[in-house]
């Protein structure tokens, strides 16, 4: 849609932004202040395979068991590569020095050779991407994971640049600067093996390829700021887009958050701001098996913005009824804002010179029907139809709906808005404040209502 109708921003509507300078401020799991120096360290798992293959890029690594003073297991050239991988309860390394098992260690270190800095475009290479930082290989249960150890601000640069488009205005990125530090700062698990994912299930990380001069100027502009709601830091989560206004956090989540609240959005010139998805009997058969596929989708109850809560799906075979982050993720929704619309199959009409084989492949696939049967009253005796002749009567009512076949199923049409949960900040609302103007603060402020930005202690 054209920018032009991009509802106009009023600041009027919105809660003013303080910003208290400097604040020493940390999360523990529960996200109270703590005071700390330095830059904090974030642990993000990046892979969890029975075997992982990594190398190293400008500059030599050392591989080490878990221990400071433990001995160097492997020291490792610039450009060189290594294979992990368990095998019967044991780690097994593969390098060009050959193949050998590791002592038993609670976890394994790959990191920069003592002395030497790491190079400019990363520290190692693991699944076609560079890491900064330092990576630690630990098993759980039949899989190694490995766990990127780096320095927050480090880490943010390839966040922003995996979240947002890289071109996009100054402040949206710093916008998403601020909510990625603050809620990777929230996420922190001390008790746990890692703080976060590289994936959406946190958010993504897609290591030094997604950095570039924008997005390290957006974290280098906003260092150290995060968004506080009274003493504890808010939980900065955000979307693509939520076609037209952000969702309540307790209309979808268990717990209302005072800050997460319904705002307007202006996120029209979002490409999935509207969207529609074409759902054929196939698709629907793999989603809803237990039910035999679906007939009809009915949405029983929505949120004030329109998301789904509960649908009833109806199938040849059963009825189910499901939430609306379930029926999302059977049928590859990109929101629950949506609705259904029946397709009925248009029939297949064989010319004359359609072959009897054409002709009994579509009967066969359900392109078209058989010959009806004669119509007749039901024989109450047999429970089979009456012959009809001219002597029989005529049926009193339409005669008895049978179960769909599963070849004359519908397709259905999802017709929706938005892309992503809709609670927080919209990136392509945060688009559209920024190419009118607005500065980051005030992106932050209307998407988290009543919420300080501060600073946290950092060098």
């Amino acid at each position: 849609m054209a920018f032009s109708s991009v509802i106009p921003w009023q600041p009027s509507g919105l809660i003013p932004l303080a910003l208290a300078l400097p604040v020493a401020a940390l999360a523990s799991s529960g996200g109270a202040l703590l005071a700390q120096q330095g830059d904090p360290e974030v642990r993000v798992l990046l892979a969890s395979a029975a075997e992982i293959s990594l190398r190293s890029l400008g500059r030599p690594l050392v591989l080490r068991a878990e221990g400071g003073d433990s001995p160097v297991l492997l020291e490792l050239p610039p450009s060189a590569s290594l294979q992990l991988r368990l095998a019967g309860g044991r780690v097994w390394l593969s390098s060009s020095a050959g193949e050998r098992v590791l002592p038993p260690a609670a976890s394994y270190w790959l990191e920069s050779k003592p002395g030497q800095p790491p190079a400019e475009t990363g520290t190692f290479q693991l699944q076609q991407r560079h890491y900064r930082g330092r990576l630690q290989v630990r098993s759980e249960g039949a899989k190694l994971q490995a766990i990127n150890h780096i320095g927050l601000e480090a880490y943010l640069p390839s966040v922003v640049g995996s979240e947002m488009p890289p071109r996009w205005p100054l402040a949206a990125l710093q916008a998403q600067a601020v909510a990625a530090r603050t809620y990777a700062l929230r996420q922190r698990k001390p008790a746990k093996a890692f703080d976060l994912t590289a994936t959406v299930s946190s958010q993504v990380y897609k290591g030094v390829e997604a950095e570039t001069a924008s997005t390290r100027e957006a974290v280098a502009s906003t260092r150290g700021q995060v968004l506080m709601y009274r003493s504890s830091l808010a939980n900065t989560v955000f979307h693509s887009s939520s076609g037209g206004r952000t969702e309540n956090s307790g209309d979808l989540w268990s717990q209302q958050l005072p800050y997460l609240v319904s705002v307007p959005d202006f996120d029209q010139r979002s490409p999935v701001h509207q969207w529609e998805k074409p759902l054929p009997p196939e698709l629907l058969r793999q989603a809803f098996r237990e039910i035999g596929g679906v007939q009809r989708i009915d949405v029983v109850a929505t949120t004030a913005t329109g998301r789904v809560r509960q649908a009833r799906v109806i199938g040849p075979v059963g009825t189910l009824v499901v939430t609306g982050p379930e029926l999302r993720t059977r049928l590859g929704l990109r929101s629950t804002q949506v609705r259904f619309e029946v397709l009925e199959p248009r029939p297949f009409r064989p010319g004359p010179e359609a072959s009897r084989l054409q002709q009994q492949k579509a009967m066969a696939f359900g392109a078209i029907s058989p010959p009806p049967p004669v119509m007749g009253v039901i024989d109450s005796a047999s429970g089979t139809p009456a012959q009809a002749g001219p002597g029989a009567a005529a049926p009193s009512g339409p005669a008895p709906r049978q179960p769909s076949p599963p070849s004359s199923l519908p397709s259905l049409v999802a017709i929706g808005r938005g892309f992503g949960h809709g609670v927080g900040m919209s990136q392509w609302g945060a688009l559209a404040m920024a190419e009118q103007g607005q500065s980051h603060e005030r992106i932050l402020s209307h998407y988290f209502r009543g919420t300080e930005l501060r600073r946290y202690s950092a060098p």
